[in-house]
């Protein structure tokens, strides 16, 4: 069995937690040190993630 990546950093479950993103009928994994780009800059994923190009940050304040 080969480990789990990260989709954005590509570190393996064996060297950090991941988390477990269900997409177009697809599972993708993403460490909780990426999750940021997945909310903020979500283009920043695109060619490791199908579509991400086309997605819209989150419209938030901090």
């Amino acid at each position: 069995m080969s480990d789990k990546m990260c989709l954005n950093c590509g570190r393996t479950s064996q060297e950090i937690p991941l988390l477990t993103i269900d997409y177009r009928d697809e599972t993708y994994h993403l460490c909780p040190q990426c999750l940021p780009v997945m909310i903020h800059k979500p283009q920043n994923l695109a060619g490791k993630l199908p579509g991400a190009e086309n997605f819209s940050a989150a419209d938030h304040e901090h």
